[in-house]
């Protein structure tokens, strides 16, 4: 949770200049509620870091990809980097270009693929030589020919939750390390494309910078070889992964991370070439709260339940990954504490959202989950046919919707019973 954005005035927490809980009374709740301020600050701390600089930022879109969000980034200049065509329809629909939009991801359909170079996007970042194979046939059908980098796995840990770590060589993200080099001479021998740069992404949730280096040095390494094969490398994605301060983290400040990969790049005889970055988390996690109320509270033999309007399917990262979010009331009590675990309805054990939190409750009180801006709604869901939150954009004093909340019978809108 941004300290300046979400704060507390007279024990009340405030989203920049407006009442949590006149937010909750007003939409309702569960209800994401996000910053302008906090997205605006967290993306200048890049674009100012890479000013005067050859570095570029590329939004990953997978962390919050509500129009509203994209188009904050969008409005400032922003590049993006997506994985899905669907990802790239929200980037135009938010006021992005293509030319500016990096397709990632390991599994590209040849569909996708078509969408994306009609469209014209800068670069794809290739995890495999059958894509390769996938995407030049498409260029080919198009008579176009697809910049292409090749996503390069380092084998480097990034030491951080196995489900985000995706720079190992017993990830599934990226060619070998052992493999590159010759996957970019079959790259370079396809007709239909062009090859552009080398892209490298190790996790998410990195809080040092020493795993980033580490990567760098393979990757820098690499780029001597498949230049001396005859290639030119004009660009090095070194991805996004920077973490944030969930409870205790304390990664790197947003310049000195840019600043130290920038001059360590530049060190190594490779300043000349254009940096992309692709922060997701650090732009949007600490931007962002998921306010829910209090519905029940259940005294247990060895439990006390504070059972929430929230579920996992609002919220999957504490099911998901035993993720850690803060939770705090929205209006302070003066009243004995009690240790809870914050629970919602979803028929599941796993339906947890904070556990062993001291809390002064009672029914109705409303509570924020903080640091709730990335894969928050992104990764929600209808599971026991519950209806998605709604979306709010803080703007100084003033409250945007910016998703509606669905309704239950949009959830079967498009399903049908068998004929007599």
């Amino acid at each position: 949770m941004s300290d300046s954005a979400f704060h507390y005035v007279d024990g009340v927490l405030h989203a920049e200049g407006v009442s949590a809980a006149s937010l909750a009374e007003q939409f309702g709740t569960p209800l994401y509620v996000y910053s302008r301020d906090a997205l605006t600050q967290a993306y200048r701390a890049y674009a100012d870091a890479c000013a005067g600089r050859n570095a570029t930022v590329h939004v990953a879109v997978k962390a919050n990809s509500n129009l509203a969000v994209l188009n904050v980034f969008a409005r400032m200049g922003a590049g993006f980097d997506i994985v899905s065509s669907g990802e790239l329809a929200r980037v135009i629909a938010a006021g992005g270009r293509a030319e500016h939009t990096v397709f990632s991801g390991v599994g590209k359909s040849a569909a996708e693929m078509r969408e994306g170079l009609e469209a014209g996007v800068k670069c794809f970042n290739v995890e495999s030589i059958p894509e390769l194979h996938a995407l030049n046939e498409v260029a080919k059908s198009l008579g176009k020919k697809a910049p292409v980098s090749l996503r390069v796995n380092p084998d480097v840990d990034a030491k951080t939750h196995p489900y985000i770590s995706t720079g190992l060589k017993s990830n599934k993200f990226g060619v070998a390390f052992s493999d590159a080099r010759a996957t970019y001479a079959q790259a370079q021998a396809m007709d239909h494309l062009d090859v552009v740069g080398i892209d490298c992404h190790i996790g998410s949730q990195i809080t040092e910078i020493s795993p980033y280096l580490d990567a760098l040095d393979k990757l820098l390494e690499l780029v001597g070889q498949i230049e001396a094969d005859g290639m030119r490398i004009r660009h090095i994605d070194v991805g996004g992964g920077l973490g944030i301060t969930y409870d205790d983290e304390t990664p790197p400040a947003i310049g000195d991370f840019v600043t130290t990969l920038l001059d360590h790049i530049g060190k190594r005889g490779h300043g000349a070439r254009e940096v992309y970055f692709e922060p997701g988390r650090s732009l949007v996690g600490n931007a962002g709260v998921l306010l829910t109320r209090v519905e029940y509270l259940k005294p247990g033999e060895e439990k006390n339940f504070a059972i929430v309007d929230a579920a996992m399917n609002d919220l999957a990262r504490p099911a998901m990954y035993e993720a850690f979010h803060r939770i705090v009331p929205v209006v302070k009590r003066d009243a004995a504490a009690q240790t809870y675990d914050v629970v919602g309805p979803v028929c599941e054990s796993g339906d947890w959202l904070g556990r062993d939190r001291e809390l002064a409750l009672v029914p109705g009180d409303l509570l924020a989950i903080c640091s709730a801006g990335a894969y928050g709604f992104v990764m929600s869901s209808n599971y026991n046919t519950r209806p998605r939150a709604a979306e709010i954009m803080v703007d100084g004093e003033r409250a945007r919707l910016v998703r509606e909340r669905e309704e239950v019978k949009q959830l079967f809108a498009g399903e049908s019973i068998l004929p007599d």
